[in-house]
């Protein structure tokens, strides 16, 4: 379908489980600042082109005035993947601005057993460089809820600690700099069935590597457990969302701020 059919259909057909996600996010979060330059990242696959087309959306028909620019960071795609890349944002009518690096390359050498930890990283360190090199204030990546709960479930079951991804970030590395989520509460199973409605596929993952390491990706699992829990229980999932937001200090034994641990027993004998 053409970009205006999308477009259309995502402020109607698809109003309630994503355009509103969206934009609850957007204001729940404080995501968007009148005048704010907006760096989307794109990687290809179809969360940040829903994102791309959320965040246009918003700018034509929103109240606050901000502008944006469409990233694509090209860490080392074969010449197939980017090429549907470019296909596929100018059937979209997204103009992005497309930048080359050696990351797979580099990230495959620093790290040849776990390379995607490394990849992410360096890549979010290329985008927020050549973000700032364009003037922007923010990067906007398409990270959603699904991503958010496993997050959550990763940090206890493998990390022994109790975190999630948050909404907005400062960057630590790039002064000025803030990296934000705006499809934080929108659905994995709604983006997917938005493209798949509007007959358009994109890449995943497009690693010359990705074949060997995802199938036992740590994430993975997690989604396949989340997969069980919506067959258990439809509020399983945002239950477990929730617990981010309700957090009892009276029931930690112990939490972190600022690199300072508070203990349950600090001033258990003062009650």
């Amino acid at each position: 379908m053409d970009y205006k059919t999308v477009e259309h259909n995502l402020i109607t057909k698809y109003r309630k489980p994503i355009w509103r996600p969206f934009m609850k996010a957007i204001r729940t979060y404080d995501l968007i600042q009148p005048h704010d330059k907006v760096a989307v990242c794109i990687s290809g696959g179809k969360d940040s082109m829903m994102l791309a087309k959320c965040m246009e959306e918003l700018q034509k028909h929103g109240d606050v005035p901000f502008e944006l620019v469409y990233l694509v960071m090209d860490p080392g795609y074969t010449k197939e993947h980017l090429l549907q890349i470019e296909r596929n944002a100018a059937a979209l009518h997204i103009p992005i601005t497309v930048v080359t690096s050696d990351i797979f390359q580099v990230a495959n050498k620093l790290d040849p057993t776990h390379p995607c930890y490394m990849c992410a990283r360096m890549r979010r360190g290329c985008l927020y460089q050549h973000a700032k090199d364009l003037g922007c204030n923010k990067i906007a990546l398409g990270h959603h809820f699904d991503d958010v709960i496993e997050t959550i479930l990763l940090s206890m079951l493998y990390g022994g600690e109790f975190k999630t991804m948050m909404p907005k970030l400062h960057s630590t590395n790039f002064a000025g700099m803030e990296l934000i989520r705006p499809l934080y509460l929108v659905k994995e199973a709604d983006i997917q069935s938005f493209w798949k409605y509007h007959q358009y596929t994109f890449i995943n993952c497009a690693r010359q590597f990705t074949k060997t390491y995802q199938t036992n990706s740590k994430r993975q699992e997690m989604k396949q457990l989340v997969a069980q829990f919506r067959q258990m229980s439809p509020v399983i999932e945002q239950n477990i969302f929730k617990s981010c937001e309700k957090v009892n200090l009276e029931t930690i034994i112990s939490y972190e701020q600022n690199k300072k641990v508070t203990s349950f027993l600090d001033t258990y004998d003062e009650k």
